[in-house]
């Protein structure tokens, strides 16, 4: 079962279940680089890493994709750039500069409704279209902590299972305000508030097993 968990969720085996998830989610997103007359194209991965775009194909083309994260990111490739920024402060970014902002599970990592809408609202200001996926609240199994129904429990149990245990990606935390900060680190979204973060977007939903795993808010 662990090891079924892991696959499902793990970013770096390219064999895992969240491996066959991506190839089969970055089918849409080549569908809407396509429709996109004026070629190569800027894109704006935020919170994305350089292996991402190598597995997809994406390192040797024309396209240039720069790399936003919280850190510098040393690059391998001309097409591939980093910058150091945050997702809710594209204030380094014109209005409409970016052909395409992509970004793969990062929205539910800023822990309040409020920063993901400043997050929503530079996305929507800065890209003249966006690709921006995330994990469903509605889907049982938490995908960072691994544990079934984590995200639905009340924050004090939360808290309390990840002192006493390491769960999924995220260590045992030896206090009580380290384990409060991990848990309120993490918030997942609702179809609807997609929708109100991104009410020009066509929502996308990704299922397994007749529940819904993620939402792709998508702007062409």
């Amino acid at each position: 079962m662990r090891r079924f968990l892991i696959s499902l969720a793990s970013s770096t085996s390219p064999t895992s279940l969240a491996a066959f998830f991506r190839k089969r989610r970055f089918k849409h997103f080549r569908e809407l680089i396509a429709g996109i007359d004026e070629q190569p194209i800027t894109i704006l991965d935020i919170g994305g890493w350089q292996e991402f775009w190598e597995v997809m194909g994406f390192a040797e083309t024309p396209h240039q994709v720069i790399l936003l994260n919280r850190y510098a990111v040393t690059t391998r490739h001309q097409s591939i750039s980093s910058v150091v920024g945050d997702a809710r402060d594209l204030r380094a970014f014109a209005d409409n500069s970016i052909d395409v902002v992509f970004s793969n599970s990062v929205i539910e990592h800023l822990g309040t409704f409020e920063d993901q809408r400043r997050m929503a609202s530079e996305v929507r200001r800065v890209g003249r279209r966006y690709f921006i996926q995330t994990p469903s609240f509605f889907f049982p199994l938490e995908p960072h902590f691994l544990f079934p129904f984590f995200h639905w429990l009340p924050i004090r149990f939360r808290i309390f299972l990840i002192r006493k245990f390491s769960l999924g990606f995220v260590a045992k935390k030896p206090s009580r305000e380290d384990a409060l900060r991990t848990v309120s680190e993490y918030r997942l979204l609702t179809k609807s508030e997609m929708k109100i973060l991104f009410p020009e977007a066509t929502i996308l939903l990704e299922k397994i097993v007749g529940f819904t795993k993620s939402y792709i808010a998508i702007k062409k």
